[in-house]
């Protein structure tokens, strides 16, 4: 879950989710979020950080996350909800369960997805990451087509931006979040995004 504040390429079929020059991508459902601001002039799109979501806890399907990236949440609907509500954050994409890739802030810009967070060093891992929350919890394996939803766009992504790294949530917060948890299969990501493993400074070594 988030914290507040180069050519057309369609690798291994299925769609191209490859981001326009404004940074949306065309085959994403477009839902805008405000919660977003411009990246610092000149940082270079180097990370992608993977999370997971779901509102309330472990149930899916209901459409509130997104009203919650959009500061719609209701919170009289439950009573997490009304721990939550004034918050306001947004990631780049939602994968749903069903695979469907949803867009709230165009890669261009900066999403609050990280909050206090380092990748070796570096804070502030919102100016310079794209963030995509993946529709599940620390409790539940994802489904396969998450898997070949969140495979594709990453892959596009790393056509698209000078993408040296992929991290979980947990790696650049450690102790403080733990998403995109237990049930992500690193090696089936990879596998399926052509991931090779220097991309993947976090997970252990296979040699």
């Amino acid at each position: 879950m988030p914290d507040g504040k180069r050519t057309g390429h369609k690798p291994h079929g299925g769609p191209d989710y490859t981001p326009d020059a404004s940074g949306w991508v065309g085959a994403a459902r477009r839902v805008p979020s405000p919660n977003f601001d411009e990246r610092p002039a000149g940082m270079p799109v180097d990370l992608v950080v993977l999370h997971n979501i779901s509102l309330p806890p472990g149930q899916f399907g209901s459409g509130n996350i997104e009203a919650f990236f959009q500061n719609r949440l209701d919170p009289d609907r439950h009573p997490f909800f009304a721990t939550i509500h004034q918050v306001q954050v947004s990631a780049h994409f939602l994968v749903t369960r069903e695979g469907e890739l949803v867009q709230f802030v165009s890669c261009a810009q900066r999403a609050w997805h990280a909050g206090l967070s380092d990748f070796f060093g570096r804070a502030r891992c919102n100016d310079f990451s794209i963030g995509i929350e993946i529709e599940g919890c620390d409790d539940l394996p994802f489904t396969p087509a998450q898997y070949d939803t969140v495979a594709g766009l990453v892959r596009a992504l790393l056509q698209a931006y000078p993408i040296g790294a992929i991290a979980g949530h947990s790696d650049i917060a450690p102790g403080r979040k733990t998403d995109p948890g237990p049930h992500f299969d690193w090696d089936r990501f990879a596998r399926l995004a052509d991931v090779p493993p220097d991309l993947l400074p976090y997970r252990p070594s296979r040699d």
